[in-house]
């Protein structure tokens, strides 16, 4: 049997659309063993909701590993999954990610490792449609990644240790609705706003630069648009801000937020606001996460 961990993880940051992710202290598990017939179990987050079937996003995943793997490896009849989700679905926060790369490394840890690091990233992004969350839930940290026709291409930034802290509402929000409001073109001066920036949050996240993260967070691509999916977002923002963050962005698709930065209020004030906006709001304070998927135990 083989236990691994997979953290969550915010991508965006920000300016940084579909480029760039961080993984986060907040972490789901999943089991992987040989079965005879597939048999599925979900625990916590998803718990009644979540498929228990071989569509279920994991079991894909490890049944893409066993495909991918070809005649490097002999294929199992089914596997005997179990999930630990504590990542929130729908939110936000990787959880597609997380549950792709725990089957998909549960699998390859299983069948022997017949994938390099590179080829289940390529895999996590083909099936999830971009790497910003899979490629930090992999490698841990703060990465950049770009997918081009040869691959996902990325490098690993050493992040600061800066505390996180996020408000998650009481609302979902589906990726696929989020990104149909995007527009197909956008103003040059959008685009340029959004390229200084992306550059300026990559180099101060890499130098602990704190003092430069308020502007360095700031986005026009698609927060903006998103907006409309999630009431009260930009006083969210405010709230964040005048509470001490030294940064605050929508966390991928939303609807959580994520503010960088230890002042004690920060969370309350988030949550204050979403209740103004006439949803309930769960905090996390977490720190980044540098390890990214890990193979725990295998037996």
């Amino acid at each position: 049997m083989i236990r691994v961990r997979v953290p969550a993880s915010s991508a965006n940051l920000g300016p940084g659309f579909d480029a760039v992710g961080v993984a986060l202290r907040l972490y789901n598990t999943l089991e992987l063993e040989e079965a005879e017939a597939p048999a599925i179990e979900v625990r916590g987050e998803g718990e009644g909701t979540l498929p228990r079937a071989p569509s279920h996003l994991a079991y894909r995943a490890a049944l893409a590993v066993v495909e991918r793997a070809g005649r490097r490896a002999r294929r199992p009849r089914a596997f005997r999954l179990v999930q630990h989700n504590r990542i929130p679905l729908a939110r936000g926060l990787g959880s597609s990610a997380a549950a792709i790369l725990g089957g998909a490394v549960a699998a390859n840890a299983l069948l022997g490792r017949p994938l390099d690091a590179q080829a289940l990233l390529d895999l996590a992004s083909e099936i999830e449609g971009h790497p910003d969350n899979a490629a930090p839930a992999l490698l841990g940290g703060l990465v950049a990644c770009a997918r081009t026709p040869d691959g996902v291409r990325w490098t690993r930034i050493a992040a600061p240790p800066l505390a996180v802290v996020l408000a998650v509402p009481d609302l979902a929000v589906s990726t696929e609705e989020a990104r149909r409001l995007l527009p197909s073109q956008v103003p040059f001066a959008d685009a340029v706003f959004n390229v200084t920036r992306t550059a300026l949050l990559v180099a101060a996240l890499a130098a602990g630069r704190t003092d430069v993260l308020d502007e360095a967070t700031r986005d026009r691509l698609h927060q903006p648009y998103r907006a409309r999916l999630i009431p009260g977002l930009e006083q969210v923002f405010d709230a964040a801000r005048r509470a001490g963050a030294h940064g605050v962005a929508l966390s991928g698709s939303g609807p959580s937020v994520l503010a960088f930065g230890d002042a004690p209020g920060i969370g309350d004030a988030m949550a204050a606001a979403f209740r103004a906006a006439g949803y309930g709001c769960r905090t996390l304070a977490v720190q980044i996460d540098t390890d990214g998927a890990v193979v725990e135990s295998a037996t």
